[in-house]
């Protein structure tokens, strides 16, 4: 019955999907956190997101502001000194639960949702899961039995190339194409129950992805991963019973 009822609201519009949430709640969905980062920073051209946020702008791009708040949203541009893209991160732990936000992509942009546990040794930086949107797709991965698993990645820096390993990791990540249009805001659903993620993308069909590492049993953080540019808004997460 709970799955059905998961299931129905990513099957809505995310307005009525909102509505009929907020009826459900008190039967097994908890909310952990919401932010429409309707702020400013307090002081102007300093990165101060505010509200349990941090990012990696301090140690990866020299300190430079990668993360505005404007608007009313969140703007996350990479900067030219960075040596790797934009990660923010939020705490949020739970086993199965529920992340909804809008998104804005510019040609060429990519937003990541990204679920970590970094107590977790045995994969690169705790990596477990992540679901990432272009306009031209959505790629749901399990990073945990795949790519950033530390014996996986140790052998791909040395340059295996066997047949074996390209399989196997090409079994750990699944695409879907997509039509969104430059430049228009868009709604992303991400719904994961024991070893399915599944996402929706405004009242697109849903789609999803079964693998292992999506069913660690605790996720402790969300990081939205952005190698060029993106806009972010009204960003909720809850935990599902």
């Amino acid at each position: 019955m709970k799955h059905f009822l998961l299931f129905l609201l990513l099957s809505l519009p995310l307005s009525l999907s909102l509505s009929l949430s907020l009826s459900l709640r008190a039967d097994f969905i908890t909310p952990l956190f919401s932010d429409d980062f309707s702020r400013d920073e307090a002081t102007p051209g300093k990165e101060d997101i505010g509200n349990g946020w941090t990012s990696n702008s301090a140690w990866r791009a020299k300190g430079h502001q990668q993360v505005d708040l404007i608007d009313g949203h969140m703007h996350v541009t990479k900067h030219a000194e960075a040596d790797h893209g934009v990660a923010i991160f939020h705490a949020a732990e739970f086993q199965d639960g529920i992340v909804m936000l809008k998104f804005r992509l510019g040609e060429g942009d990519d937003l990541g949702v990204d679920f970590v546990d970094r107590e977790l040794k045995t994969v690169h930086a705790g990596h477990l899961c992540i679901a990432r949107v272009t306009n031209k797709a959505v790629t749901i991965t399990d990073s945990k039995t795949g790519g950033m698993d530390n014996e996986i990645r140790a052998r791909r820096e040395k340059g295996d190339k066997s047949p074996e390993l390209a399989a196997l990791l090409k079994s750990k990540t699944k695409s879907f194409k997509l039509d969104l249009k430059p430049g228009e805001w868009h709604t992303l659903n991400i719904k994961i129950v024991a070893d399915q993620m599944t996402v929706r993308i405004d009242d697109l069909e849903a789609v999803s992805f079964t693998s292992p590492g999506i069913a660690h049993p605790t996720k402790r953080m969300i990081t939205l991963a952005v190698n060029k540019s993106a806009d972010v808004d009204d960003v909720q997460v809850s935990k599902l019973k």
